[in-house]
């Protein structure tokens, strides 16, 4: 149990950072890691290794949640609640998700609707947001143990997290039981921290580790995407640079060659090129995933630089069946909180790092969110430019419609969804929500609710409705 119900665990890891310096030279540090997992890949680990392809449809909506701790998961939940409430000729727009890309607490959600789907969304609320995982966590600042533990490597390990979300809520489930769905494409984000970028829990990513994501466990991803510094230890994966099966991508060495190239895939292929040499990482240490990207964008951008096709992370014939699509950004932080700014002194002590770590991370965060905006406008010119250079025998070829084909009848669609945004009655009392991984029911019905009439509430989601392709 926390020594400090009140706070969030954001300000409680910065007071226990705090602490530790004091005996920071004692020399009796307990050492805190968790052991690798993940294996090596096969002459038999196929390309792709099952994940699910052709996923999208003439109307396709793509997600993606936030950080927040359970506050965020239960603004995600109510997003899905709201697409699932959301009936159409052919089900209703939970039919319709093809990729859901998450950071932190939005990562609950994003797994468990990629484990389970529409059906578990009923049990979400008693099974994942209503447990308290704080329960077996270590937090006191009391206890002198856990100072050492921090020093060491973090407070808590698997058993203090992933063994709970395994046990209670993805049941011993790994990413080869999400592929068989073959549904919704789940792109789990955290943080690779020597290197300082988002690590997507995806195929293409563990392909270049040499590794094979299917038999990975999905709490652990979980874990590693919630893996607040201090708080966790980093969740670690292995290098396997002797069991390749497939190159770097070709765009790699054109970047390293490329002076002018963007810094940001400059940074992306010296850490994914690293991979592959033993004497610069042999074990990759992940973080929580809102240190880098907080709203867990990158994954798709990065996968569009990478991948290198006009219509990426889509694939061939999704480029030929997408006509509309709606991508629903999802964020769940708060608005800056604290009197100070009202006072000539002030911030001090534990105010000042976490505003500082705040800032940073709101900073970024938007950065990424408008580069985001513009990236998906190039996209959409970029696949209408692929989608009118095909001739009809490649659209039959690849399952278009050559009846009634028309290369350029696509549209994006861009909408956010924050919390000052809410209707506010709902706005104020999410706002109040901590940020944790142990709540009040009610605290979680105001943010699923607030959630749910957010999306139906979207100008974006409205346009869309009307415009969508109907079969």
């Amino acid at each position: 149990m926390s020594a400090h119900p009140g706070s969030t665990l954001g300000h409680r890891l910065i007071a226990l950072a705090i602490a530790s310096l004091a005996v920071a030279l004692s020399g009796c540090a307990t050492t805190v890691f968790n052991p690798a997992t993940n294996v090596p890949m096969t002459k038999d680990t196929p390309p792709g290794m099952d994940a699910p392809r052709d996923i999208i449809g003439e109307n396709t909506i793509a997600l993606s949640f936030s950080g927040g701790g359970l506050r965020a998961a239960a603004l995600a939940h109510g997003v899905l609640t709201a697409l699932a409430e959301t009936r159409t000729a052919q089900g209703d727009l939970t039919d319709e998700v093809a990729f859901i890309s998450s950071v932190s607490g939005g990562s609950l959600a994003a797994a468990h609707f990629g484990l389970y789907g529409r059906e578990g969304l009923a049990r979400f609320r008693e099974n994942v947001l209503l447990r308290d995982f704080e329960a077996d966590m270590r937090l006191s600042i009391a206890n002198p143990g856990n100072l050492f533990r921090i020093i060491g490597g973090g407070l808590n390990a698997r058993e203090n997290l992933g063994d709970a979300l395994d046990k209670h809520v993805f049941n011993g489930a790994t990413f080869a039981d999400i592929y068989r769905r073959g549904r919704t494409d789940i792109r789990v984000q955290a943080t690779d921290l020597y290197n300082r970028q988002a690590f997507p829990f995806i195929p293409r990513t563990f392909s270049i580790l040499c590794s094979d994501i299917r038999p990975y466990g999905v709490a652990d991803a979980v874990a590693a995407s919630m893996a607040v510094p201090f708080v966790f230890a980093p969740v670690v994966l292995r290098a396997y640079p002797d069991r390749c099966n497939e190159p770097l991508p070709a765009l790699f060495e054109r970047v390293r060659a490329d002076p002018d190239a963007p810094r940001a895939l400059k940074a992306l292929e010296k850490a994914m090129s690293s991979y592959r040499d033993p004497t610069r990482v042999k074990y990759v240490k992940l973080v929580d995933g809102g240190v880098t990207d907080n709203f867990g964008l990158a994954t798709t951008a990065l996968s569009r630089a990478v991948t290198g096709t006009p219509y990426a992370p889509m694939t061939e014939r999704d480029a030929v069946k997408i006509r509309r699509m709606l991508f629903i950004v999802v964020d769940a932080s708060r608005s800056p909180a604290g009197d100070w700014a009202l006072r000539e002194e002030g911030p001090g002590g534990v105010e000042l790092a976490t505003s500082v770590t705040d800032a940073a991370t709101d900073t970024s965060a938007r950065h990424a969110a408008d580069g985001f905006g513009r990236m998906l406008e190039e996209w959409e010119q970029s696949l209408i430019r692929y989608r009118c250079s095909l001739s009809i025998a490649d659209v039959a070829r690849l399952g278009g419609s050559a009846r009634d084909w028309h290369c350029s009848d696509v549209r994006f669609y861009l909408a956010f969804l924050s919390i000052d945004q809410l209707e506010p009655e709902y706005r104020a009392r999410v706002e109040a929500i901590p940020t944790g991984l142990t709540c009040s029911s009610a605290h979680m019905d105001d943010a699923i609710e607030g959630g749910r009439r957010g999306t139906l509430a979207l100008p974006r989601l409205r346009e869309y409705l009307r415009e969508r392709v109907r079969w």
